[in-house]
């Protein structure tokens, strides 16, 4: 099952921690939560030590790549485009969504993408 990691304690934006009483984490959180399709895991995790960008994400999936990403504004286009790209990687066998395949909203994003974890021999 591919899982989407929202940091939920992520600033609001460079500057500003919070918007109102909530971070732009949390706020990010709850829209890609109303977005995710049914098979895509929302989970919430605080601090994915991504601090010099704000609104953090990851996606993972057992035996997949995981990929992180950030600088997102906490509103709907991102967690569109953050759920799109999450059920491209869903469908792929390793994690990798063709460039052509990304979304608009997620391109300049990544952070990092990490192997996956192999079973130790």
């Amino acid at each position: 099952m591919t899982t989407i990691l929202v940091c939920d304690t992520c600033r609001y934006s460079q500057t500003e921690k919070l918007n109102g009483d909530q971070t732009g984490g949390e706020i990010l959180a709850d829209l890609v939560e109303k977005a995710a399709p049914t098979g895509i895991s929302v989970k919430r995790h605080s601090c994915l030590m991504g601090c010099d960008h704000h609104c953090n994400i990851a996606i993972r999936a057992k035996g997949k790549l995981t990929y992180v990403l950030g600088r997102f504004e906490p509103n709907a286009e991102s967690a569109a485009a953050i759920t799109e790209f999450a059920t491209g990687f869903d469908a792929s066998q390793t994690g990798r969504v063709p460039f052509r395949e990304w979304p608009q909203g997620v391109k300049g994003h990544f952070v990092s993408r990490v192997p996956p974890i192999e079973d130790d021999d």
